[in-house]
């Protein structure tokens, strides 16, 4: 169960509330769902009762309870509890992680948007960076599609002064959000964030930096925060935009080896950690730090949707880049305690197929990002 899926079921709460006279409210038009804020509360948690509480005219305990009690035995959710004032905290059954991890594959490109978001073009010109080269990519893999059409000039929509650089790729990619979250064509020019501006237009930023890089610097801070421009680009994973490629290009190469071994993803247990490694989160307990990587990792791909949709609607390219790296910082957290590949003269096993499909599903959501940045996701690195 995707957090999307979650909210609809909880929204079907409320209404079934409703229309059973249970509770006397306005039934919203979407409820938030998101990881609760430490761990020991279960997988997701909402404040759909305090936001109810009020018009309701009942405690927001009192509310939550109503909903916990419709909300228990839903298909995919294993447990409901409240918390606190009336948080509703949400443990998911166990075939939950495996469940998301056919999703994404079976979406493949459409994971978080359709495949027409990736048909915008992008403005650059592929010779200032190999990494923009469409040859680089597999076409047989959705996942490894080039992650924008031909790079051209700035997209007909875009509003942005011609020498304004971070407006013109921002409206370009927002574009692209807005296609991905179903929006598309629905946007007025006038809803375009207010950014603060790069200190070089586009193409002197492309012949400093490369494709990838200005456009990474250009996107990546909040609306209001100025663009940094390194000196040079950084080819190591102190780049976050090295790191996100690196993630990419690292799961393609699973990939690759697993099929010189004879064995393909299939989305199942994981398994425990590598004996004597632990997720580096300062944790002594190297299985209660491989959990928590994993979780995380899970956690990142599912909420990837409603990032996408969060970043049409508040209008924040930013939020999707930093959605990126988080999710390329959990692949590699995971997969260092937890190898898809076999070791050695170890035969692949049944839990080798489950970590290789759950590391194609990572590398899914970081292509299907870049390809909304306008971004390449290359093969190799």
């Amino acid at each position: 169960m995707t957090p999307a899926e979650l909210s609809r079921t909880v929204l079907r709460s409320v209404r079934g509330a409703v229309d059973e006279q249970e509770l006397s409210v306005a039934v919203p038009a979407r409820i938030v769902v998101q990881p609760p804020p430490r761990p020991g509360c279960g997988d997701y948690a909402s404040n759909v009762a305090l936001q109810l509480a009020r018009q309701a005219g009942r405690p927001a305990r009192e509310v939550a309870e109503i909903l916990r009690k419709r909300l228990s035995g839903s298909a995919g959710i294993a447990r409901v509890e409240i918390a606190g004032p009336g948080f509703l905290n949400f443990t998911l059954g166990d075939g939950a992680q495996v469940a998301l991890v056919r999703e994404v594959l079976a979406r493949g490109d459409g994971y978080g948007g359709g495949p027409a978001a990736a048909q915008s073009p992008v403005t650059a010109d592929p010779a200032t960076d190999s990494a923009a080269d469409p040859a680089a990519h597999t076409a047989t893999d959705p996942a490894t599609a080039p992650a924008a059409g031909p790079v051209t000039a700035p997209a007909a929509h875009s509003t942005a002064p011609a020498g304004d650089a971070r407006a013109a790729v921002v409206a370009e990619v927002l574009a692209r959000i807005d296609a991905a979250a179903g929006l598309g064509g629905r946007r007025q020019a006038d809803e375009q964030p207010v950014l603060a501006p790069a200190p070089y237009d586009l193409a002197t930023l492309i012949a400093r930096l490369g494709v990838d890089e200005a456009r990474w610097v250009l996107l990546r801070p909040a609306a209001q925060d100025p663009v940094r421009v390194p000196e040079r680009p950084v080819q190591r994973e102190s780049n976050p935009r090295f790191r996100v490629q690196y993630a990419y290009a690292r799961a393609r190469a699973l990939g690759r080896h697993a099929r010189e071994l004879g064995f393909a993803g299939e989305p199942g247990d994981v398994g425990a950690p590598v004996r004597g490694q632990a997720a580096d989160d300062g944790s002594s307990d190297g299985a209660g730090s491989a959990a928590l990587a994993l979780k995380s990792f899970h956690t990142l791909l599912a909420t990837y949707p409603s990032v996408v949709e969060s970043a049409a609607r508040l209008r924040a390219p930013d939020r999707v880049v930093r959605h990126l790296e988080a999710t390329a910082d959990a692949f590699f957290r995971w997969h260092d305690v937890c190898p898809p590949l076999p070791v050695g003269e170890q035969k692949p096993l049944a839990v080798h197929r489950a970590r290789l499909a759950l590391a194609e599903a990572g590398r899914t959501v970081l292509a299907n990002g870049l390809r909304l940045l306008g971004i390449s996701a290359p093969e190799h690195l």
